[in-house]
C-alpha cells in the first residue's frame, strides 16, 4: 500500500499591539495558511505597566513588552510553527531576537517611498532591508538581513495578492470583539 507523502504547507503568523490608555496593551496574534485562512487566532490579557517601570525601562518599554512579553507569550502558545511572521509596529521586531523564525515589518500604504523598495531583484536600494512580496512594502531588522531572503523564497508559495496588511485588521477587530464581550460579560 502507497502512502502519499503530505508536505507541510507555509503558515504565516501577524503580530500586533493594540493600546487602551485605561487597560494597557492587549496583543494578538492571527496564523494564516498560505491562502490567507486562518488556522489559529491567540490573544493575551492586558498589561499595563506602572509609572516606575514606564521610568525604568524609557525608551526601551514598548520593545520589551510588545516583543518579550507579548510577542514571545502568543508564538509560544501557538500549536503550529509559523514560517515567518508579519508585524505592523517596529517594536514588536524586537521578538525576532528570541526566535528563530524569520520575521518582517509590514508597511502601511505610503508610509515608505516606493524607490526604496526594491521590488526583490536587490538592485539600486537606497535601504536593503526594506524589498516588496507582491504589492506589499517590508523591511527586515537590520540584525537579521537573513529574514529578507526567506520571506521572498516562502512569497513564491504564498496565495497571489495576498494582501499583508489586511490581516491586521482582523486581529483588531476580533481583540475588539473580545474585549466587547469581556465588558458585557464584567456587568
Amino acid at each position: 500500500m502507497h502512502v502519499p507523502v503530505v508536505k507541510s504547507s507555509p503558515s504565516l503568523g501577524f503580530l500586533t499591539v493594540l493600546q487602551d490608555e485605561a487597560a494597557g496593551f492587549c496583543g494578538g496574534f492571527l496564523l494564516l495558511n498560505q491562502l490567507g485562512r486562518p488556522l489559529e487566532f491567540h490573544c493575551t490579557s492586558p498589561i499595563l505597566p506602572n509609572r516606575a517601570q514606564e521610568i525604568l525601562y524609557g525608551p526601551t518599554l514598548k520593545p520589551f513588552l510588545f516583543g518579550e512579553q507579548i510577542g514571545r507569550t502568543l508564538v509560544e502558545k501557538a500549536k503550529q510553527r509559523p514560517s515567518v511572521i508579519f508585524a505592523d509596529q517596529t517594536p514588536t521586531l524586537s521578538l525576532r531576537d528570541f526566535l528563530d523564525i524569520p520575521m518582517v515589518l509590514v508597511r502601511e500604504a505610503g508610509q515608505t517611498p516606493a524607490a526604496e523598495a526594491t521590488g526583490g531583484n536587490g538592485r539600486g536600494a537606497s535601504n536593503p532591508s526594506t524589498f516588496c512580496l507582491g504589492e506589499n512594502i517590508v523591511s527586515a531588522s537590520p540584525r537579521h538581513q537573513q529574514d529578507r531572503q526567506q520571506a521572498e523564497q516562502l512569497w513564491t508559495s504564498v496565495q497571489e495578492g495576498l494582501d499583508l496588511w489586511e490581516p491586521f485588521e482582523r486581529i483588531r477587530e476580533a481583540l475588539s470583539e473580545a474585549r466587547g464581550g469581556a465588558k458585557q460579560n464584567a456587568a
